[in-house]
């Protein structure tokens, strides 16, 4: 009896140490499976999804004769982009979101007036001003097709973006001042309300060169004796990405 008992125990224990031991090799299993799933979870669902923030230097082009840029001029915009992948490794994708912009121009173009009653003038060598020059704030929505080296392990890559911005003009503002006094017009009529243009980003992880060519003028119905002002911008600079 005694004999028997010992046996009855011995097959328990062993039983229980293989039962142990496949839990063991079970709950391994599961360990090392995991993060195959996770890695294929993130790779399926990764984005470069980005703010972003940029500093440009600002021109003027197809100027009425005469007109020419004073001092320094500089944009700063920034916002949010929401990625779009469009194949299956996602290094191409499309993009759009939010921005706001800020465009500072410098130049001889004397705004005085109303904002309902503007005229123009080109300030020549016989005008003493201090200061002349106009600004504008707006409202961005970027529209883009995106190719780049990323993975979902990496967030340094190359990349060159590319698009079409389309901008609402929120609020402008020109300030001439001269001998005959301070002239601060603001939100003037004359603007264009909307504006659009191609844009061009290139670079390697977080920063990039980035270029603007405005399609239409800036000015919708400004004149300087009888001819219309036709100028558009031409913005060239630094713009950085952030996830």
């Amino acid at each position: 009896m005694s004999l028997l008992q010992n046996q009855f125990r011995e097959k328990l224990f062993f039983s229980f140490l293989l039962l142990l031991s496949f839990f063991g090799v079970f709950a391994q299993e599961e360990i090392q499976t995991k993060p195959e799933l996770q890695e294929i979870k993130v790779d399926s669902l990764y984005r470069e999804d980005q703010f972003y923030f940029g500093f440009t230097y600002n021109t003027l082009q197809q100027k009425p004769v005469g007109l020419s840029q004073q001092k320094f001029s500089i944009g700063i915009s920034g916002g949010f982009l929401r990625d779009m992948p469009i194949n299956k490794n996602r290094t191409k994708a499309f993009a759009t979101g939010l921005g706001v912009s800020y465009n500072n121009y410098n130049e001889n173009l004397g705004i005085s007036g109303t904002a309902q009653d503007a005229t123009y003038a080109i300030l020549g060598s016989q005008n003493n001003f201090d200061k002349n020059k106009f600004t504008q704030l707006l409202i961005d929505v970027p529209l883009e097709f995106r190719w780049r080296t990323s993975t979902f392990q990496s967030y340094k890559f190359w990349r060159i973006y590319g698009g079409m911005k389309f901008s609402y003009l929120a609020y402008s503002k020109s300030v001439l001042n001269n001998d005959d006094g301070k002239t601060v017009i603001t939100n003037n009529k004359d603007f264009n309300k909307f504006l659009y243009g191609l844009y061009l980003s290139a670079g390697y992880n977080t920063l990039n060169v980035y270029a603007y060519y405005g399609l239409n003028p800036i000015f919708k119905s400004a004149q300087i004796d009888g001819d219309k002002i036709k100028m558009n911008s031409l913005n060239v600079g630094l713009i950085f990405y952030i996830l």
